[in-house]
């Protein structure tokens, strides 16, 4: 009888974000050899935000909820030392696990495998990878969460990581290959920003060889940078080769520009104009 324990095969994590190489793996308790982060210098290259100069009138509570909580799991990943990459294996979302073609081994499959769709939008596979989406995060989740209330961002919040863990699962539905971290559901945080703040002014980095260059361009100049560079990126890639999770990526941002009508307080207009 074919065994369908997900076991043995040489595993490549394939992260929102992040590209984990490991070895052969024969027990989920082996030891795991060290992340190897390609989105960061990706991402850096280009362009990455640093402020926007867009106010809000409420503390955003889950904003910095969401950003602590992923910080503290990261912690405590880092602290279980070689045997922190496993947790990835456990509390990943695996394509070939969710749609139910593959199955962990009894004695480490601790949570049922559909929760793993929500637990794997909190892990994180290195300090680069974390800084980077929090990064974006705290600079336009505060907005968003001003503009629908707290219970309904949370919502929207779980509803985009879903969605975007599907736009990227989905197309490969046999691939063994886990997905980790908060990008997804943070690019619906960027689409709908896009919607509803496109004049916003957003202060970002752009590096010229050894300088840094700032300067103060409009979100939907910055977010539709960013949202073509994912759209050709998942068109040149294959999530079956691991990294980026360009997939993801694109269908968070989608999910976040079609929900956000539907989410927003009554009174909060879409494309905003320019506060002067």
């Amino acid at each position: 009888m074919r065994d369908n324990n997900l076991t043995g095969p040489t595993l490549n994590h394939a992260v929102d974000g992040v590209l984990l190489t490991t070895g052969r793996m024969t027990h989920y308790n082996a030891s795991i050899t060290t992340a190897i982060i390609q989105v960061t210098k990706i991402e850096a290259s280009r362009m990455f935000p640093l402020h926007d100069d867009n106010p809000t009138h409420s503390f955003p509570f889950i904003t910095i909820l969401l950003i602590v909580t992923c910080v503290l799991i990261f912690m405590w990943q880092q602290s279980l030392g070689k045997d922190a990459q496993a947790v990835v294996y456990i509390f990943g979302a695996t394509p070939a696990l969710l749609f139910g073609y593959k199955s962990l081994p009894p004695e480490i499959a601790f949570i049922p495998t559909w929760t793993t769709a929500f637990t794997s939008m909190f892990l994180h596979g290195g300090w680069m990878h974390l800084i980077g989406n929090m990064l974006f995060l705290w600079i336009f989740g505060n907005n968003i969460e001003d503009a629908m209330g707290k219970k309904r961002f949370v919502l929207f919040y779980l509803l985009c990581g879903l969605a975007a863990l599907f736009a990227n699962a989905l197309p490969e539905p046999h691939s063994e290959i886990p997905m980790i971290g908060a990008s997804g559901a943070i690019s619906g945080v960027l689409g709908a920003y896009l919607i509803l703040f496109p004049h916003a002014r957003v202060l970002v980095a752009i590096p010229l060889g050894i300088f840094i260059h700032t300067t103060r361009l409009p979100a939907s100049w910055v977010l539709g940078f960013w949202f073509v560079l994912q759209i050709i990126n998942s068109m040149l890639t294959s999530g079956q080769q691991g990294g980026v999770a360009w997939g993801a990526h694109v269908g968070g941002f989608v999910a976040g520009m079609v929900l956000i009508p539907f989410f927003k307080k009554r009174g909060v207009r879409m494309f905003t104009p320019r506060r002067h």
